[in-house]
Order: C-alpha cells, then structure tokens, then sequence
C-alpha cells in the first residue's frame, strides 16, 4: 500500500510538471458535452496519472475517462478517484489557483488523497489510516523520502473571534448567503469570506486557515475526494447534506450532493 501512495504522489507531481509546461504557453481550450473547459493540460496530466496508477491494483475513476457502467464499478472494493486539473476555469485565467487531485477510496470511503498545486509547488497529502496530513514544498529535484521528512503537519483552526468561510466574495448564491446569516447569529461573530479556487477550498480548512467550507453548488466526485481524505486525515468529516453522514465515493450518480465541512464546535 505504501508504494500505492508513493505512485499517486509521483503522479500528482509529475502531472504538475507537465501542466506549467503548457501553462507558459498560449493556451488551446476544447469545450467538453457539458460545455465546460478542458486543455492539452488536462489530457496530458491525465495520461502521466494514468501511467503510474495503472502499475496498482485498484482501478480509476477520472474525471477525463469516466464513462464507466456502475454496473461494473459497484463490483469494485476499492479504486483511485482522480481529477488530472481540478479548477480549469482557473488555469485558464492563470491565477494560479488549480490542482491535480488523486484520492483512494475503500468501501466508498476516502483512506488517502494527494492535492498537488503546480503553480507553487505545494503539495497536500492526507492519510486518513494515520490520521495525518501534511504540506511540503516541492523542489525542482527531490528524492520521495528526504522530501517527506521536511513535512509539516497540518491541523485545523482553534476557536477565534471571528468565523472565515470559504466561499466566492463574487459569486455569493443565496444559499450560502442563508447559511452565513446562521452562523453569525449561532455563534455571534463577525464572519469573513475567504476565497481560493479549486480543491485548494479543502486544503484552507484543513490547515487552519479557514473555519468552514459550505457547498450550495454542482461538484462531481473527482472535485472532492482528494480534499476529503485530507480533511478527514486532520479529524474533520465532509457532511453529505441530503443524507448527514460522511460524503460517500463510486456511487451510481457521481455527482455530489451539497456538503459542509467544519472545523467549528
């Protein structure tokens, strides 16, 4: 299992690579069925994950090769969920703010995740058995180990005066607005809205730099799966919110529902 994971960092990292390689050029944009974005970026980090995943024993559910009968993955105990360039909006707009997202699964359960961020070189990585999580920095040359050792380990925000939530200053939907209204009269403080893109929204709660991330808005199953084993590797659940439980992976319908997770008591 461990050189499972070893595969799905390498993966993230090298996909990475080949992603700014595109980023620096002009960028050729496709529209996909649902006339969402997709680049030579998210092909091309797709096809390197696939490389390393494949040496697994677990099969893969990816957001550019995802037309797989549930009547097939059902049958599977375990499998990689894998968006090649979550936040394509993002890239495309080069601000930055996208990321390579693998996440294992295990009886529909996220056990470990891996978000890669290739403008900055920020590497995220929850192991829900251990139940930790760690940032690191990448650099130009590595060796696995020795880059593992300089991890920092990642825990959620301590009571403060104040609520930050992640969301969009912009694109606030009525929804969200209705659950801020809550909070400030629940706990009765100032609340901030702090905005990131991509799976990165995750990474902001579980390390403490952010109280909570509401979701009143489409996610599929690769945009989530590598941010809720790091939360859930830092002692957070992500909450389903039509059922109330733990947000459950490799359903027959793969788009989520609205979430929460929370690092508020």
């Amino acid at each position: 299992m461990e050189h499972h994971k070893e595969l799905a960092v390498k993966a993230s990292i090298e996909a990475g690579e080949a992603i700014m390689q595109i980023y620096k050029e002009d960028i050729i944009v496709e529209m996909k069925d649902d006339n969402s974005p997709l680049t030579i970026a998210d092909k091309r980090a797709n096809s390197i994950i696939m490389d390393y995943l494949e040496q697994t024993d677990f099969p893969i559910i990816s957001e550019e090769n995802k037309a797989i009968d549930y009547a097939e993955r059902k049958k599977w105990p375990a499998c990689w969920i894998v968006d090649p360039l979550d936040g394509t909006k993002e890239f495309i707009k080069k601000n930055g703010e996208f990321t390579v997202n693998i996440a294992l699964v295990h009886e529909q359960k996220t056990v470990f995740g891996v978000i890669y961020v290739p403008a900055t070189r920020e590497l995220y990585i929850g192991d829900v058995e251990k139940n930790k999580a760690l940032k690191l920095e990448v650099p130009e040359v590595f060796e696995l180990k020795t880059l593992m050792a300089s991890a920092e380990e990642l825990s959620p925000k301590a009571a403060s005066d104040k609520i930050e939530v992640v969301g969009s200053r912009s694109h606030m939907n009525e929804d969200t607005k209705n659950y801020i209204e809550d909070l400030k009269s629940t706990y009765n403080k100032p609340v901030e809205i702090v905005s990131k893109g991509s799976s990165l929204k995750f990474c902001l709660v579980a390390e403490g730099k952010a109280d909570v991330y509401p979701r009143y808005a489409p996610t599929m199953e690769w945009d989530t799966a590598a941010g809720q084993a790091i939360c859930k590797a830092v002692g957070l659940s992500v909450i389903n919110l039509d059922t109330g439980e733990e947000m459950l992976y490799n359903r027959e319908n793969l788009l989520n529902s609205y979430f929460h997770v929370s690092a508020l008591s």
